[in-house]
């Protein structure tokens, strides 16, 4: 696959926005994108042919979000997005730990990556890529810009020792409930050695919240630990009462319509998704086939 050069300045853009929030050296930025650090200066000045291979265009590309389509979907300030974004500041500012666990389809992952993007120091794992003790340590380090490579107890020490190195980071893991349990007995640890120096912040369905209640009620080790360290506390976003829940889905569907198609059709929308108990992707698949 022969790349364009308009990809490429895309990814460089991002990239370069990516560089603004992040205030470790660009050392550690350029290996944060699995790039050589002189490589990197060379593409601080607009140097994009013949630096990189276009693998590593692609994977940087990828992990920025950068496409070649223009995306016009808009991020609407949701409920949801508004109280994520209540839960992250409060999370990076004092150092601490949360746990969101919520019904799928309702923007936590599109919400939670909107964010992180104007937040210094905020980095986001996709916890259903890295399930295993071993990848998960690896993965995070790598998107924190610790060297990945090597034994695994040096990784894990010095992805602490970095974390602790920063000012205020964050971290965010989405599909938590993914993670096996030895990368839970993992996040214990992380969690002890940057105690009060970062943020952390779970993000799952259902099933985060029955693995670590069935833990706690079978009394594993680890999973009290876990929990009491963040927080102690499930939050929920949507309600449980079936009046108000259907009310709080008409308005997030209503408020994401509103912001990404004409206002005549907010309302047929809202219908066609509540009634049926549809999510934020049936919305969005329903637009793009009106256009």
């Amino acid at each position: 696959m022969k790349l364009t050069d308009k990809f490429k300045h895309k990814t460089l853009k991002a990239l370069e926005m990516d560089r603004m929030h992040y205030s470790g050296s660009d050392s550690a930025f350029a290996k944060k994108h699995g790039i050589n650090a002189s490589v990197f200066s060379r593409m601080k000045n607009g140097i994009i042919n013949g630096v990189l291979g276009e693998s590593n265009w692609l994977s940087i590309g990828r992990s920025l979000g950068v496409t070649m389509r223009d995306d016009n979907w808009k991020i609407a300030r949701t409920e949801v997005y508004n109280q994520i974004e209540d839960n992250l500041k409060f999370c990076k500012e004092f150092s601490k730990a949360m746990i969101l666990v919520d019904t799928w389809g309702i923007g936590k992952t599109a919400s939670a990556k909107h964010i992180l993007r104007t937040m210094d120091d905020a980095f986001y794992l996709d916890c259903s890529q890295a399930k295993t003790k071993m990848l998960f340590i690896k993965s995070l380090a790598k998107s924190i810009g610790v060297e990945d490579k090597g034994r695994y107890v040096d990784v894990k020490e010095d992805l602490k020792y970095y974390l602790n190195l920063l000012e205020r980071p964050i971290v965010v893991l989405d599909d938590a409930g993914d993670l096996q349990y030895d990368a839970f007995l993992a996040l214990k640890e992380l969690w002890n050695g940057t105690e009060d120096r970062c943020g952390w912040y779970m993000i799952g369905d259902d099933s985060l919240q029955a693995k670590i209640s069935k833990g706690l009620e079978k009394q594993k080790v680890g999973y009290g630990a876990i929990f009491s360290r963040f927080s102690g506390d499930f939050i929920h976003l949507v309600p449980i009462d079936k009046g108000q829940k259907l009310d709080f889905m008409s308005k997030l569907v209503g408020d994401v319509a509103t912001a990404n198609t004409s206002k005549t059709k907010v309302n047929k929308l809202i219908k066609q998704c509540v009634s049926k108990e549809k999510t934020l992707r049936h919305l969005k698949t329903l637009i793009q086939l009106q256009a």
